[in-house]
């Protein structure tokens, strides 16, 4: 009996752990942010008046500028912001390292997200930290070019066979659409962002049938995905779409795609959807 008692004690000892030991995410998909996404965000992350938000400009090339603009809807509502800017080979000083490791709430700004994980792979260091925050139960926020570093295959933006950046893409073609590694916070899926106003479904269609394990997850302007636990909640004014191929169906004629089966899914604020 107290072996048994003993065993279920364990479980649920590694059950609550397990649930407690990984953070937040919230993904914005760019755009301006409606108060009530920022005041959600906010509430998440478990933040008190007084308490830091470490904000990460580097996807900008202006990261003063894009600090500036960032720290107002924290500092607004009584928050204080940790300027967490350095260029490429920079280190952090101790005591900003020190600062940054005590914010609940980690913030990443818009801007190419190709730039920020250039100068945030030269510093492992503060890399490591991203991730240990959020193993150890912190909340990272992202928007536009931040939600795009979420996942670990990163979408640039940019078309391998034509070289003229395009918001949107015009075809559905093999080997086209390039990505790198981001932060790797989703492993199951891509995240795609600006989605309906820009009209990229080309992009992430052409990404699930060359990688069908994986969902396409597009999100709109002033709109973002609370994600915990495994569960993506839709906070905001707009739409997520989520693609998936279950039947990891892939066709060619030439170079270009096509597919049989794609699912599509249209969440609206306050729904939710598993990874």
């Amino acid at each position: 009996m107290k072996k048994h008692l003993f065993f279920l004690l364990f479980l649920a000892f590694n059950f609550t752990f397990s649930q407690n030991s990984k953070g937040k995410l919230f993904i914005i998909g760019g755009g301006s942010r409606p108060d009530f996404l920022v005041d959600r965000m906010i509430k998440e992350a478990g933040l008190k008046s007084g308490e830091t938000v470490a904000i990460f400009p580097h996807a900008s090339e202006e990261q003063d500028s894009s600090f500036y603009y960032a720290k107002q809807q924290f500092e607004k509502r009584n928050l204080k912001a940790l300027d967490c800017a350095f260029k490429k080979d920079e280190k952090l000083s101790q005591s900003k390292l020190d600062s940054l490791k005590k914010a609940k709430l980690i913030y990443i700004g818009g801007g190419d997200q190709v730039r920020f994980m250039e100068i945030i792979n030269s510093n492992e260091e503060v890399k490591n930290l991203l991730k240990s925050a959020y193993k150890n139960g912190k909340m990272i926020a992202g928007t536009s070019a931040g939600a795009a570093v979420m996942s670990e295959v990163m979408i640039t933006g940019n078309q391998l066979k034509y070289k003229d950046y395009e918001n949107t893409f015009d075809n559905i073609e093999i080997k086209n659409v390039e990505t790198l590694q981001g932060l790797g916070f989703i492993k199951t899926a891509v995240i795609d962002q600006h989605f309906v106003v820009r009209s990229r479904y080309n992009r992430l269609l052409s990404l699930i049938i060359e990688n069908p394990t994986y969902k396409g997850i597009g999100i709109d302007e002033g709109t973002a995905i609370l994600v915990k636990n495994g569960e993506a909640e839709v906070v905001g004014r707009a739409q997520v779409i989520v693609f998936k191929n279950p039947k990891q169906s892939k066709k060619l004629n030439g170079d270009k795609l096509g597919a049989l089966g794609i699912m599509l899914d249209i969440y609206l604020n306050g729904e939710k959807f598993k990874f």
